[in-house]
């Protein structure tokens, strides 16, 4: 493949990782509408501790376990701040 070909792939992988960040996104915000509901912390640190483990006993490569845990992250801290009541 051609540097354009690969170009092509990475806009199509682009928009479905905006895609899924979404629908992740829509699935945050219900979790914290319940969470408010039960009066529930939102900073859950052994639940994020979980994603982070699977996420990276799932990961085939080439990104090391330590690269997609800073990538999510930084996922995870938007979501959270998605969870929070806006005023």
């Amino acid at each position: 493949m051609e540097i354009a070909d690969w170009r092509d792939k990475i806009d199509s992988l682009d928009e479905q990782i905006v895609q899924m960040l979404n629908e992740r996104a829509a699935a945050a915000i219900a979790i914290g509408e319940i969470k408010r509901q039960n009066s529930a912390p939102i900073y859950e640190p052994n639940r994020e501790n979980t994603v982070y483990e699977h996420i990276r006993a799932v990961n085939p490569g080439p990104l090391s376990g330590a690269q997609v845990q800073d990538i999510y992250e930084r996922v995870i801290d938007v979501m959270r701040a998605l969870q929070r009541p806006r005023d």
